[in-house]
């Protein structure tokens, strides 16, 4: 277990600014997720942080030692790439144990560390086959094999589960938490899916345009989100984002916030059709079996809401009342930062 400290690392090329002066601090044995649009930042940092990119300006540190000017190879760090780069011409065996041999390490102790290796990850039985005969669930397992028997305190991981479908990706994501918990690893993990940040994290650093968004576990990024740029990219539907005006929601006379807030922030899922209530038009509504996603008009804005399937009106056009508790209520001022309750 390694902690990690990003003390203003900033990184450019030219007049392109990748990184903003970013700090940040992964506690040893954490699991944190490096989440944002493309673009944001996030595999720049991985980058610096595993010595493969310098920073233009700042320090990286492991474990209190600053590494900034170390190469890859004694920041005591394994890699996981989303291609997974196998060997082809490598049996299993082989591939995962292909560090060690670089290193010289002796024959017998590498051969126990990819047995260990194999055995945690079920990979025993194709330990003589090519990357060409396994499945993309099985190459994947190669890849985090061959970091896992370096026996590094640090292990990075740049989005490895999109090339896998949608259920496997699934399996895999508890699988490497698992595996993560068990060996103590501190683990930092590149991806933009929100679902993978949101089910595996210990702590989600949101990037936006090269900047740290919010940082927080995963619960605390849905339940308070720092601006509106977090509160829009967590949640599936997003979070709905009305504007108001002098604490009424756009083209009603409805107050329902202070009148400095310029946003009212909604979860679909803390909207509820009722019998009274805000009044709204559904315009379009997506039927999911369980739920229905319904698209509202409210004054001058559009509410999505959540509802049981059974529930909701299957006319477009059908004038409905919504109800939500004030505790649901996100605010937010005019420069998209939240406003305390």
């Amino acid at each position: 277990m390694s902690l990690i400290e990003i003390d203003a690392v900033g990184k450019s090329w030219g007049t392109t600014t990748a990184l903003q002066s970013m700090s940040l601090r992964i506690e040893p044995g954490s699991f944190c997720v490096l989440l944002g649009p493309s673009g944001c930042g996030k595999s720049t940092t991985l980058r610096i942080i595993a010595g493969l990119e310098s920073a233009t300006t700042g320090r990286v540190l492991i474990d209190g030692h600053d590494v900034t000017h170390r190469p890859p190879a004694q920041r005591g760090i394994a890699m996981v790439f989303q291609n997974y780069a196998l060997f082809p011409h490598l049996s299993v065996a082989q591939n995962i144990g292909f560090g060690l041999s670089v290193r010289k390490l002796p024959k017998a102790e590498a051969a126990q560390r990819v047995a260990q290796a194999a055995d945690m990850l079920g990979l025993s039985h194709l330990l003589e086959r090519r990357p060409a005969q396994l499945s993309g669930g099985q190459q994947q397992r190669v890849a985090l094999g061959r970091a896992l028997v370096a026996q590094a305190r640090v292990c990075l991981m740049d989005e490895p589960l999109s090339n896998l479908d949608a259920q496997l990706r699934q399996e895999m994501r508890t699988e490497l938490r698992e595996l993560q918990q068990r060996l103590g690893l501190t683990v930092v993990y590149v991806t933009h899916d929100q679902t993978e940040a949101m089910s595996m994290a210990d702590q989600v650093v949101l990037l936006n345009r090269g900047r740290v968004e919010q940082c927080a576990a995963p619960r605390g990024l849905y339940a308070e989100p720092a601006t509106t740029f977090a509160a829009r990219f967590i949640g599936t539907p997003p979070m709905n984002l009305m504007r108001l005006d002098q604490g009424r929601i756009a083209g009603t006379d409805r107050p329902v916030a202070a009148a400095h807030a310029h946003w009212l922030g909604l979860r679909p899922e803390a909207v509820a059709l009722a019998d009274d209530g805000v009044a709204a038009v559904v315009h379009s509504q997506e039927y999911l079996g369980a739920d229905a996603v319904l698209r509202c008009a409210v004054g001058t804005e559009f509410i999505t809401v959540r509802a049981p399937g059974h529930q909701a009106p299957s006319v477009q056009g059908t004038a409905v009342h919504l109800r939500w508790q004030p505790h649901d209520q996100h605010v937010f001022d005019a420069d998209g930062r939240r406003i305390a309750a």
